[in-house]
Order: C-alpha cells, then sequence, then structure tokens
C-alpha cells in the first residue's frame, strides 16, 4: 500500500511512519522540515506546507490512503493561525484526495471536540460536539473533523480517530512541558483532584491508525465515523503526572490550586498575554484549568468492534520504555 502520512516527523506521525514501513508499505511523510531518522526506515519525505494545496496535490499523487495527522496543537495562539492549520489545511488534504481519486483518509481528530467542560465519565461517540470552547484548537479541530466525515462516500472513504493524551518514548510536547514546569516549581494540581482521565500510549495510538486504515472502505462500518482511542483503563491525573515525573528522576507534585483561584490566575494570564503581548504561551489557561480538573474518559468498545483496535502495550510498559528512553537522551546532552 502507499500511503502518505501528512505530519510524519511529529510524535505520533513518526510512529505511524514506522509501523507502516515495518510491514512493509511504501510509506511518505508531508512535512515542513524531513528529518534523518524517517530516512533510515527508508519513508520517502516531502517537504511542505498544509497551507499549499499544490505541493499537497502533488505528494498524494498515485497513493492509496493518506493518514492525516498535522495540526497547530497546543492552547495558545490566535484563531486565525489554527484556523488556517487545522480547517483550511484539513480541506486542502480533503481536496488533494479527491483530486488525485486518492479512496482513503485516516483523519487524527482529539476528544476534546466533545468536551463542553464538565465531567465525562464512559462517554462515547453518541456524545455531540461541544458547543463552548475555551481555546481554538478544539474548536477548529471539531470543525475540521466534520468537515473529514460529511466528505465520506464512494470516492473517498474516511474516518476520524481521537486518541487521548498520548505519551511514550520521543514525546516532545506534554512529557517535556510537565518536566519544565516541576523543575521550575510551577506544576499544581487543581483541587481537590481525583479525577480520571484516559491516556494512550504512542504505539498504540499509531497502531489504531492502522486499524483504521485497513478496515477502511466504502460501506464499512468504521467509514464517516469517529472514535475515541485510549489504553481502555481511566488513570488518577495526578497518578499519571507523578508517574511520568518518575520518568524523569523527579519528586512527585502534591500541591493544589483552589479552582475558583486557578480560574482567576488563568484569566490573569490570558490578558496579560494578549494585551502587552508577553512571548511564548502563557503559564495558566482557562483550557488547562479545566482539562485539569475535570473527568475525560470514554467508551473505547465501539473502536474495539469497528477497527479490531485493541491496546498492546500497557501503561507500564509504556512507562517503562519512556524511562529507557529518557536515560538515553540524558546521556546524550
Amino acid at each position: 500500500m502507499k500511503v502518505l502520512v501528512t505530519g510524519g516527523t511529529g510524535f505520533l506521525g513518526g510512529a505511524i511512519c514506522r509501523l507502516l514501513a515495518a510491514r512493509g508499505d511504501a510509506v511518505s511523510s508531508f512535512a515542513r522540515t524531513p528529518v534523518p531518522a524517517l530516512d533510515a526506515l527508508g519513508v520517502s519525505q516531502v517537504r511542505g506546507d498544509l497551507g499549499n494545496l499544490e505541493q499537497l496535490v502533488v505528494a498524494s499523487k498515485g497513493m492509496d490512503a493518506v493518514v492525516h495527522v498535522a495540526a497547530k496543537a497546543g492552547d495558545w495562539g490566535t484563531l486565525e493561525q489554527y484556523y488556517a492549520a487545522n480547517v483550511a489545511g484539513t480541506d486542502h488534504v480533503l481536496a488533494a484526495c479527491f483530486m488525485n481519486g486518492v479512496p482513503r483518509l485516516v483523519y487524527t481528530s482529539t476528544p476534546s471536540v466533545v468536551h463542553a467542560g464538565g465531567d465525562i465519565e464512559g462517554g462515547n461517540e453518541s456524545l455531540p460536539y461541544a458547543t463552548h470552547f475555551l481555546a481554538h484548537y478544539p474548536r477548529t479541530k471539531a470543525l475540521a473533523e466534520q468537515r473529514v466525515l460529511h466528505a465520506n462516500g464512494p470516492e473517498l472513504s474516511t474516518v476520524a480517530l481521537r486518541p487521548h493524551l498520548i505519551f511514550g518514548p520521543g514525546d516532545r510536547n506534554l512529557f517535556p512541558r510537565i518536566v519544565a514546569r516541576r523543575r521550575a516549581e510551577r506544576l499544581r494540581f487543581i483541587a481537590p483532584g481525583g479525577k480520571r482521565v484516559d491516556v494512550t500510549y504512542v504505539d498504540n495510538a499509531a497502531q489504531a491508525h492502522l486499524d483504521a486504515l485497513d478496515r477502511l472502505a466504502p460501506e464499512a462500518a468504521c467509514a464517516g465515523r469517529a472514535y475515541f482511542i485510549s489504553q481502555g483503563v481511566p488513570v488518577v491525573l495526578e497518578d499519571m503526572v507523578n508517574d511520568l515525573l518518575r520518568v524523569a528522576g523527579l519528586p512527585p507534585e502534591t500541591r493544589l490550586l483552589k479552582p475558583a483561584l486557578a480560574q482567576l490566575l488563568a484569566r490573569a494570564c490570558e490578558g496579560l498575554w494578549r494585551v502587552l503581548p508577553l512571548p511564548g504561551e502563557p503559564p495558566l489557561t482557562r483550557f488547562l484549568v479545566e482539562q485539569l480538573s475535570t473527568a475525560h474518559w470514554f467508551d473505547i468498545s465501539a473502536a474495539k468492534r469497528d477497527l479490531g483496535y485493541h491496546p498492546t502495550v500497557s501503561i507500564s510498559e509504556g512507562l517503562g520504555r519512556m524511562s529507557e528512553w529518557w536515560l538515553r537522551e540524558q546521556r546524550r546532552t
């Protein structure tokens, strides 16, 4: 199979490329900057930007499938930036698929598209899209996901996956931020704590994309649908964060912020970063407070049934692999 992976140089995209290459598929990565690791896997690297439709048309020509992972993540930036990457960029991917007759598209979404601010405990795919968002990332991902699913039809079969809190070796986003905040004494939990959330080991998230790719076809059960992806075993947020801190050789965090104070600080930070403006991201945002103070875990029965998805790497094994990776990284530096 010839497969184009957008964002193949990223954390999840790289894992998808690795698994596809390992089973013998002809893999191409579409990203702004090539990386040596993909060259070593035999992955063909195409330099390009989601904002350039012509580049995507050229890159997707002759492909049997596209796995669209690339996106602007995080919770800080302008609406224009997020819309350009996540909505307009996805429109370009869809257009390129139709122009080249690519028959399958697997789209990487996020559970945040249904998170409206309250606890979600065991929710499934019947949950509606949220109408209230505290960040541009989930708002634009919800728009893009709906466009992908609406595009499903005889010419192009589409499916959207919603992996939750991906962790594992090679993470350059979530894990480094947690470590940096703990080292700077800026990490806090929101009282009273104890909320459960889903997590997903990166290889399990990647395998889910391959499972969807293999099942996807016109009239398939998964065509035109979205699926939650996780370990299938929710964890207490504070426990998981402290497990990640132990991977980095750091002491656990126990300090709590009262919810009212956390919201006040988040609003103040957002206001300062907008008005001044200050470089980088605010240390606290309303979206982050919402994520830290609510339960969000999901029923993955539909993914097991329709995609044949089953997480094969446990959380403890995944943390062990992370620990080995982190030790190697520290030796290099």
